[in-house]
């Protein structure tokens, strides 16, 4: 999993991170994480397959019910 290193924060701003995480139970590098990920990913944000999908059926639509060939593939031959 990837990790960053933040340097030169502010006394005052890592006190503050401090605080609000024993506010909310977790430790200063939890609530680190949780700021970032409510910031950059947002709960109301728009996914892109909804996205893509939205698009289709404004262009026309697609058919989602499609028939699909149910039997058993055969395997390849390599002789």
């Amino acid at each position: 999993m990837p990790s960053i290193t933040v340097r030169n924060l502010p006394e005052e701003t890592h006190r503050a991170l401090r605080v609000r995480a024993a506010m909310a139970g977790r430790s200063t590098e939890a609530e680190v994480r949780a700021i970032l990920e409510s910031v950059v990913r947002p709960e109301g944000r728009i996914k892109l397959g909804s996205l893509l999908a939205e698009i289709g059926q404004q262009v026309g639509g697609f058919d989602l019910e499609v028939e699909r060939d149910k039997s058993a593939a055969e395997p390849m031959s390599f002789e």
